[in-house]
């Protein structure tokens, strides 16, 4: 049962993060932003995991091809999928582009079942789906047009809640792959793996067509540093969860997430909270009850 309290401290920590990295956007734009949660975050896990092995005297577990594989499919994937929230959130409202993507619960569901051989109990399947009608109610406003325009931050959202989905699939898979060490020692060398294969790959990709984001990213290196912190402690704690429970059981309940963006929106950006967004945050919860109640 440590996954549930995992994954609450990996929610609140993420929406912090998020916050900071929507701020970051318009001074570096969406890669800049982007690669901030990695560059910044690979110190602070190669920290956590440097305690863990001192304090416990546990040797790192060797890493193979399909631990490789999965976490930089996971590596790849998350890097996507933080760019597309990003873009989502400049389009459009913060808890609206964070709703969006928690898609991912459903997908993730798919996914893990298709790639990894999770299943879920019918409870646990009925928890994802009032929980994600929550999140879907929650998007959408009473009365709003849509145009092509306006519907961009709105897709943007969803395909960010897939990459999302296909990521934490990735991680979870090279979390197993490990073997049968500790699984808070797994969770953590994933977690280094991912950053640096992160911060490799988009870092590389940016000294060739976004070199002023990158040095933009390196000026601004105190709020760069806290965002990479958050991201960091935000993903300690995904990773920790999804070595105890299926990644669809940590993403559902992290769905919480969205409640912490609303109260983001409502106390930090001044965003009013409808009574239609207030019914879906209710679904969110009685879903997440639901989990947890199977759980």
């Amino acid at each position: 049962m440590l996954w549930i309290p995992a994954t609450l401290i990996a929610a609140a920590a993420q929406t912090a993060r998020n916050a900071m990295q929507r701020s970051l956007t318009e001074h570096l734009g969406t890669l800049g932003a982007t690669q901030v949660r990695f560059l910044y975050g690979l110190p602070f896990a190669l920290l956590f995991l440097g305690v863990l092995v001192r304090v416990t005297g546990s040797s790192i577990p060797p890493p193979g091809a399909r631990f490789v594989a999965f976490t930089a499919a996971g590596g790849v994937a998350q890097i996507a999928a933080t760019a597309l929230l990003l873009m989502a959130m400049r389009r459009g409202s913060f808890p609206v582009a964070t709703a969006l993507s928690k898609t991912e619960a459903v997908q993730i569901a798919v996914f893990g079942l298709l790639i990894l051989g999770d299943h879920l109990t019918p409870l646990r399947g009925a928890a994802i789906a009032i929980a994600t009608a929550g999140v879907t109610l929650a998007a959408f406003k009473r009365g709003e047009r849509w145009t092509v325009t306006s519907l961009r931050p709105a897709l943007l959202g969803i395909a960010a809640g897939g990459a999302f989905a296909l990521a934490a699939v990735g991680f979870r898979g090279g979390i197993l792959a490990l073997g049968d060490g500790p699984w808070w020692l797994r969770a953590t060398t994933t977690l280094v793996w991912s950053l640096g294969i992160q911060a490799g790959l988009l870092g590389s990709c940016m000294m060739l067509v976004a070199r002023p984001a990158l040095l933009g990213s390196l000026r601004l290196w105190r709020p760069s540093l806290l965002a990479g912190f958050f991201g960091a402690l935000a993903s300690q704690f995904w990773f920790l969860g999804f070595a105890l429970t299926s990644a669809a059981n940590v993403r559902t309940l992290g769905l919480v997430e969205v409640l912490f963006a609303q109260a983001v929106g409502w106390l930090v950006l001044r965003q009013r909270i409808t009574g239609r967004e207030t019914l879906g945050m209710l679904l969110i919860v009685a879903g997440v009850a639901l989990l947890l109640a199977a759980a």
